[in-house]
């Protein structure tokens, strides 16, 4: 297919997209991803000709940390370095911050001219939420590089443009912290466009790297001098809620060996409890208050009675970097449940992908998901459909809050659609599901007491 095909199939497509049609055809699924968040999500006007000017809502999805900083000043430098090879293409690179906003964009007179005309300046916000699919924004939505290409673009307004970004996130929240983008008006980015941006990146990323294993280091120590000096079950939690370390007594709770430090965030322990939430919680007061103390309480695998978990912040260089969890009766502030914020709603519609063809899913028109690696199939009664996200803890993270549920490290199941639970001769637990196949997915043991408590067993 020539380029000029392409151009003419996708903005069809679009088309169809922006009248209702979920079935649209020569779509790649990370830009069907989009488009779905753009229309049903974000709602983002597709006739949008500028981008809008950052507002206090940008200001308070971001808050910037020193680290953020650190980040910015190294993305700022790595930019500089490659814009006269961009600029000798007639390009423009710039840096976002984690909201979206522009911080700076440098390259070729003649394209920043065309760049102010779409409000692609600095303090203009390119998020996907206020600006549509597009080369800033939808970097921080992608797990990695994304590349938009003309009438790929949400708002016919930006349809001149082809530019390729990826985000820098935090190597312990997975959180985008920035965002390097290489833009061309009228043109196709070279090839080397992307080793631009891998080379630019590649600094940052490395600081991130060191600081999260200095931080795995430093909450480990903590944990020592801690467990030294009290006898009550102890974890050590990261940003994320998931354990560097724990003591025996803590380990049973949480389901992880005991004692085995795991100091780099790539083999950090996964709890059987989700912590996330708390532990993101407790960072978040931490850096309001150096002295906060949280608590709250939560269910083992050790039994059905509720357990209280206080959680006390570390600090490497004066900012939070996770928590001590207590187990027992120690005094905190109450840790209640937050609401979420309207972009994390979960979404009605599920994407899933059949050759070249994109698929809209209702959720309960999905029974569950199987990861495959990074692969994620979703299995419905159209079949088995790839879905579009990559992994399936970002489907599971899409999905939080509605009717789907982990089950197994590999299974995730929408229990609106569980016929009947089997418990076997060892007693471990199975779900039979809804339809013909009666499909069978099976439940890890520190998975099982979250399944039986949402089934009512």
């Amino acid at each position: 297919m020539s380029d000029v095909e392409r151009y003419r199939a996708v903005t069809a497509a679009r088309e169809r997209f922006l009248a209702g049609d979920d079935r649209v055809r020569g779509v790649r699924p990370e830009v069907a991803t989009s488009w779905y968040r753009c229309r049903e999500q974000y709602h983002v006007d597709p006739t949008l000709s500028q981008a809008p000017a950052a507002s206090a809502q940008d200001e308070a999805s971001a808050e910037h940390t020193l680290e953020h900083e650190i980040v910015f000043a190294q993305l700022g430098g790595a930019a500089a370095s490659i814009a006269s090879e961009v600029e000798s293409v007639g390009g423009v690179v710039t840096v976002t911050d984690g909201a979206g906003r522009i911080l700076a964009i440098q390259g070729d007179k003649e394209t920043l001219r065309r760049a102010r005309d779409s409000n692609m300046a600095p303090w203009s916000c390119w998020s996907e939420w206020a600006t549509g699919t597009n080369g800033m924004g939808t970097a921080l939505e992608a797990p990695g590089p994304v590349l938009i290409s003309g009438p790929e673009h949400w708002c016919e307004g930006f349809h001149e443009w082809v530019c390729a970004g990826v985000a820098v996130r935090d190597a312990v929240t997975r959180d985008a912290l920035a965002v390097l983008d290489v833009s061309a008006w009228r043109a196709h980015l070279p090839p080397q466009a992307a080793r631009w941006l891998s080379k630019a990146v590649e600094g940052a990323r490395a600081i991130l790297r060191q600081r999260a294993r200095d931080s795995g280091a430093e909450l480990a120590a903590a944990f020592a001098q801690t467990r030294a000096r009290s006898g009550q079950a102890l974890a050590a939690l990261d940003a994320r809620g998931k354990v560097v370390i724990a003591d025996e007594e803590a380990s049973l709770f949480l389901g992880v060996p005991a004692r085995v430090p795991a100091l780099d965030p790539a083999v950090r322990w996964q709890a059987g409890l989700n912590l996330e939430g708390v532990a993101r919680h407790a960072i978040k007061q931490a850096r309001l208050d150096h002295g906060w103390v949280g608590s709250t309480q939560i269910v083992t695998e050790l039994g059905s009675e509720p357990r209280r978990i206080t959680l006390r912040p570390v600090f490497l260089a004066d900012q939070p970097i996770g928590t001590l969890a207590v187990f027992g009766a120690e005094p905190g502030e109450p840790i209640e449940r937050e609401r979420p914020e309207p972009a994390l709603i979960p979404p009605t519609r599920i994407v899933g992908v059949s050759g070249e063809r994109m698929v809209l899913l209702r959720r309960p028109e999905v029974r569950f998901a199987e990861a495959d690696g990074n692969d994620v199939w979703l299995v419905t009664d159209e079949g088995r459909l790839q879905a579009a996200v990559r992994g399936i803890d970002r489907l599971e993270e899409e999905l939080a809050g509605s009717e789907f549920l982990r089950v197994h490290r590999r299974f995730l199941v929408n229990l609106s659609c569980v016929r009947a639970a089997e418990r076997g001769q060892r007693g471990e637990l199975s779900l039979i599901m809804h339809g013909a196949a009666r499909e069978v997915v099976p439940v890890s043991r520190r998975n099982a007491p979250a399944v039986r408590r949402a089934l009512g067993l």
